[in-house]
């Protein structure tokens, strides 16, 4: 975002803005909205929204306890989701080891 922030400022306001939209807006309790943005921000990779998610629930009530249960959540659903996606995409196995399939990301 500094990047952002320094050569494309009119974004970063306007991602401004739809932050201050959408906490106006908000009809859920902050409990919630931390923990799907703790979620969020464990599937994104993004430490500093991690903490800053992790630190925000407990602020909203939440005991690391739950944050526990909320990172096995994430991480169990991501797995599944990951497990389906790959089995999609090699439910072919037998095709591309014939050749059958070939991938044209390979120059």
């Amino acid at each position: 975002m500094r990047m952002l922030a320094e050569f494309f400022p009119e974004f970063t306001e306007m991602l401004d803005e739809m932050d201050a939209l959408y906490a106006s807006r908000k009809s859920i309790d902050e409990k919630t909205y931390q923990f799907i943005c703790f979620a969020l921000s464990i599937k994104g990779r993004s430490k500093p929204c991690v903490l800053k998610h992790f630190q925000g629930a407990l602020e909203a009530g939440a005991t690391v306890k739950e944050l526990a249960y909320i990172l096995a959540l994430t991480m169990r659903e991501s797995a599944g989701a990951d497990d389906c996606w790959t089995h999609d995409v090699l439910g072919e196995w037998q095709q591309i080891i014939a050749g059958n399939i070939k991938c044209d990301c390979q120059k």
